[in-house]
């Protein structure tokens, strides 16, 4: 677990984790609402050569091109509606997995069957400082640290 005490530190960490994906790495982020998920994105996309991500909310997902091609979801209108298997099914993301890096913010149990290989990350903002923790699952981030 580690201490984020600014928006430019969860951009950083992004950045940081961006510069290690490949095509078919699943990212679940899970937190709540301003947390810093889709900033944490941002810092992911930038290390991708990827500008301009805002949060996929009302469009629930956006592909954004570079070095690797970044699907960005945001679950948390599938959850409410309780049909998140079925949307994110139509979404076909398994299909595009494999040449993508595929991030699902919201990504509860729902997204977590798309792939064995995946990194979840949380962010608990209960405090002022934000405490994000990650864990890898799976051979693709066996030994995975922050």
């Amino acid at each position: 677990m580690i201490a984020i005490a600014t928006p430019d530190e969860m951009f950083a960490l992004g950045a940081k984790i961006g510069a290690s994906l490949k095509a078919g790495d699943l990212i679940l982020l899970n937190g709540p609402l301003g947390a810093g998920k889709t900033l944490l994105t941002q810092g992911i996309g930038s290390a991708l050569g990827i500008d301009g991500i805002t949060s996929p909310t009302f469009v629930i997902s956006r592909v954004h091109q570079g070095a690797l091609p970044l699907i960005h979801v945001d679950a948390y209108r599938l959850l409410i509606d309780g049909q998140a298997n079925l949307y994110l099914d139509d979404l076909d993301l398994d299909s595009a997995l494999p040449q993508s890096v595929t991030i699902v913010e919201w990504g509860g149990a729902e997204a977590a069957r798309l792939s064995e290989d995946r990194l979840e990350i949380n962010i608990d903002r209960s405090q002022e400082v934000r405490q994000v923790s990650a864990v890898g699952l799976g051979a693709r981030w066996a030994g995975f640290t922050l």
